[in-house]
């Protein structure tokens, strides 16, 4: 099969495919096709299946450049995971709306999607899966597009402080700079969907509150995204101690890797605990996302897949 494309941004060629077309050169190497760009055009040749896929990118490559004025490596790469995975990246309907320069936070896989459409149609959503896969990622972006679009008043994230081989009271400094690295990764996550100014201005109006797990005890949260991270580390009773924190008009996103459970051994997580326990429940979802929606750099899905080989192995 043969398509030809004409292309909406041909003064922008450079940009569009690449320096020495390496953008065309990684589309040809990913869907096995031949390109050839001539004057306001783009030919691909191929299966017809993956011809469809090749066009696909190229025409998502061009509305992005449109649209931000950019279009980096990572975005190509992106789009051509994308692709693969059967999603239409600009048309999903799923887009979280954003207040950083990015605009917008986008689902990448299908099973992105799915924890996308299941958080945003229950008040408690259960997401398990490994690592890169964008458990807390996506959780924060949905809470910060509530909060700009004013369906809540406030986020809370929340992490139990459970050391991974080592020892919280040996750590310098005081309580705050003792929990701090527990925490670092939801700092990550909201530092890149609004500017450091705005998140810092949030947090002094309580409107963004980041705090240890065991600083929750005793509180109703009303009207409030409540986000927990690493609740593989959760005990069942401080699970429980957690979801009774729900007030009216909130929504609770609770995230974990249940492949890295830093507990004592034998001891049960909180969050299998919770997940079996609730099952069914009008209201509650749960999302399992596997390898194959890592989104981290393509080498971290390997070290998990290898590491999965060598438990099978021993076990």
């Amino acid at each position: 099969m043969e398509l030809t494309i004409q292309l909406e941004l041909e003064t922008r060629r450079v940009e569009l495919f690449g320096m020495a077309d390496k953008n065309l050169r990684a589309i040809r190497s990913a869907f096995d096709v031949q390109i050839t760009a001539r004057e306001h055009n783009v030919m691909i040749a191929g299966e017809k299946e993956q011809v469809e896929k090749a066009a696909d990118v190229i025409d998502h490559m061009q509305k992005r450049l449109l649209k931000r004025g950019m279009l980096t490596d990572i975005d190509v790469e992106e789009m051509i995971s994308q692709t693969k995975s059967h999603i239409e990246p600009e048309i999903t309907g799923q887009a979280i709306m954003v207040y950083s320069h990015k605009g917008i936070v986008e689902p990448y896989t299908k099973g992105q999607l799915e924890y996308i459409e299941t958080m945003l149609k229950n008040d408690l959503t259960f997401c398990i899966g490994p690592a890169g896969t964008g458990k807390t990622y996506l959780a924060v972006a949905v809470a910060v597009s509530m909060l700009k679009k004013k369906q809540i008043r406030k986020i809370v994230l929340a992490r139990p402080a459970v050391e991974a081989g080592e020892k919280l009271g040996f750590l310098p400094g005081d309580i705050a700079a003792k929990v701090n690295p527990y925490l670092r990764p939801l700092f990550d996550s909201m530092e890149d969907m609004m500017e450091f100014s705005q998140m810092r201005k949030f947090m002094e109006m309580d409107v963004i509150e980041i705090i240890p797990l065991a600083f929750m005890r005793g509180r109703t949260l009303n009207e409030a995204c409540i986000i927990c991270d690493e609740a593989q580390n959760t005990s069942p009773a401080q699970m429980l101690m957690f979801l009774t924190r729900m007030g009216r008009g909130s929504k609770m996103i609770i995230t974990g890797d249940v492949t890295q459970v830093d507990l004592a051994r034998g001891e049960l997580p909180g969050l299998i605990d919770a997940m079996t326990t609730l099952r069914g429940i009008d209201g509650i979802g749960n999302v399992e996302l596997s390898k194959a929606d890592i989104v981290r750099h393509k080498l971290v899905q390997n070290i998990v897949q290898a590491y999965d080989n060598k438990h099978k192995r021993e076990s």
